[in-house]
């Protein structure tokens, strides 16, 4: 190991573990552990009944040691699960074989043995892996041939850890590499903690949900006739489009767009399909059985930090109830006497667009407070002293214009969205780049330079490697979108290190429970920690953000999705008579 030259000692480590009583969504109970101090070469090779035993973990030269795993989130729930709290640095190599692998193609996959096999070093067989960790999941009682298997397993990890090491140290940016480690750390608090779920609730969904489904599709589709049995028809969509006089986005091939995001859009001009976007989202996507939910009422699954190509969190979308349609968040309520806060920032993407490039004109509009009223008033098409009240209409048009630059939208995408003709969408596009002239000219000095050089990064060093199939529209749009989850991770590390009780990561946004009658002051703390990471990342510019306080026995949900979720309330009470 003489490549790694650091005054740190690296501590590799590895767990086995299993959800409690083998429901997933429980919390973990662990099996063993293995670590490898690389300076002293020390083997620690410990069973259940020792690590429950100790009051706190075995390594004891915290300040100059460094904990290196392969998806270390892991890993720090087992330290949850015994009790145990780490407080030095964390080096996770899943993190750093991402951020240098990002953006290329590889047969490999992820796993550990992907990145091994990606560097051309040994490993385990799949076929090995997957026999050991299912008899991980078994769970024991284990007969002693057992248990030295599953610890030369344990092992087998941690000494593949070593020459992985060593194969991505030259590409470490340390200080960098050590911060996105430590969010493992709220991410590990999140993943232990969960979401409080109606459990009861949910058990009836769960059980209810096949004849709620026929239900909903003809309650719903009385109002639309573009079902037959439970298929969606274009054809029949087209048909209630073109009756109702409603300007749908098409593909280059003139076919309908359907995919979620632009059923969501559309939905906000033509609120009378938002029951339709609800039904197809459900029979698209609701799997309640999937849903991961412990057997004490908490929504529990992987977070999968850095998965995205920005680095964002990529949690299942069929185990995360945040992953579900929008009104299944109504099983979201806090228990008695607790409160839930969903905090998220106000116009992110605009405010780091703004820092970002300079633009004064876009920061003032930013700290304006309403940056759409803002830009329409620097575009001078509406009054100074106008308001949100007074002027909807026009600010409802250059939102949608800001929104459009930020999704890399042309403008017959956005006059559809306007209800506008197309010479309106291009006079608004047009403003936008005139009044942010500054902006534009960095995003397109920015665009050409990542061409150029077939690699972007953000400010604290998350990577993209750009190969030539890349969306030009992901790319422009990279800066804002990767940066914004740097904002998150800083702001959640902040908060993890001030004990904010930290549930869920959604987009960028996060959910905190608290005591109710400390939750005004946890929101408070929290947000002065999202603030303080706008800073850190951008320069000292301020980011804002906005909280909603939900208290028992109210539900998580928003007023777009309420009247779906007492339909589906409705149906089930009939349905269980």
């Amino acid at each position: 190991m003489s490549r790694l030259t650091t005054s740190q000692e690296f501590i590799l480590i590895d767990f086995e573990f299993k959800p409690k009583d083998g429901v997933e969504g429980n919390p973990l109970e662990v099996i063993c552990m293995v670590s490898k101090n690389l300076t002293t070469g020390e083997y620690l090779r410990l069973w259940a009944d020792d690590l429950y035993a100790m009051e706190t973990h075995p390594f004891s030269n915290i300040r100059n040691q460094t904990l290196v795993a392969y998806y270390a989130s892991a890993e720090l729930n087992c330290f949850n699960a015994l009790g145990w709290e780490w407080e030095g640095e964390i080096l996770d190599l899943y993190t750093e074989f991402r951020n240098f692998s990002n953006g290329v193609t590889h047969p490999f996959g992820r796993s550990i043995i992907g990145a091994l096999k990606y560097f051309g070093l040994p490993s385990i067989e799949s076929a090995h892996k997957d026999e050991m960790r299912a008899l991980a999941m078994r769970g024991g009682p284990f007969t002693d041939n057992e248990k030295k298997s599953l610890l030369e397993y344990c092992q087998s990890d941690v000494d593949s850890l070593e020459p992985l090491l060593a194969a991505l140290f030259p590409s470490l940016e340390m200080p960098r590499a050590l911060m996105r480690g430590k969010y493992n750390i709220p991410i590990s608090i999140m993943e232990t903690r969960g979401t409080p779920i109606d459990y009861e609730l949910y058990q009836d969904l769960c059980n209810y949900w096949d004849k709620i489904k026929d239900q909903l599709i003809k309650q719903v589709d009385k109002d639309f006739g573009v079902y037959i049995n439970s298929t969606f028809k274009e054809e029949l969509f087209g048909a209630y489009l073109s009756k109702n006089n409603i300007r749908w986005e098409r593909l280059p091939s003139g076919r309908l767009k359907l995919d979620e995001e632009t059923f969501k859009a559309m939905s906000k001009i033509y609120p009378e399909i938002i029951p339709l976007r609800h039904l197809r989202d459900s029979l698209a996507k609701l799997r309640l059985n999937a849903l991961q939910v412990g057997s004490d009422g908490r929504n529990r699954c992987l977070l999968s930090p850095f998965s995205s190509i920005t680095g964002r969190n990529q949690p299942s979308t069929t185990k995360f109830i945040f992953g579900l349609s929008k009104w299944a968040r109504g099983l979201i309520q806090p228990k008695p006497g607790m409160a839930l806060a969903y905090i998220d920032w106000s116009q992110q993407e605009f405010g780091i667009a703004a820092a970002l490039s300079g633009d004064q004109n876009m920061k003032d509009a930013y700290t304006s407070g309403d940056p759409y009223l803002a830009f329409a008033k620097q575009a001078h098409a509406v009054p100074q002293d106008a308001t949100k009240q007074s002027h909807t209409s026009e600010r409802d048009q250059y939102k949608q214009c800001v929104l459009a630059t930020q999704y890399g939208m042309g403008a017959d995408a956005l006059a559809v969205r306007l209800k506008q003709p197309v010479i309106r969408a291009r006079q608004l596009l047009t403003m936008h780049r005139k009044v942010y002239r500054k902006f534009w000219d960095w995003s397109d000095n920015t665009f050409n330079v990542t061409v150029q050089a077939n690699k972007i990064s953000t400010l604290c060093g998350w990577n993209l490697n750009v190969e030539a199939d890349l969306n030009p529209r992901s790319l422009r749009n990279f800066p804002m979108q990767a940066n914004a989850a740097e904002l998150l991770r800083v702001a959640c590390i902040l908060m993890a290190d001030r004990k904010i009780q930290l549930c869920a990561p959604i987009h960028d946004a996060v959910l905190i429970e608290a005591p109710e009658d400390k939750i005004e002051e946890k929101v408070k703390e929290a947000q002065a920690c999202m603030e303080e990471a706008s800073q850190f990342i951008l320069s000292g510019f301020k980011l804002s953000s906005e909280a909603e306080i939900f208290r028992y026995p109210d539900r998580f949900l928003d007023d777009s999705a309420k009247k779906f979720w007492e339909q589906v309330m409705a149906i089930l009470k009939q349905v269980k008579q």
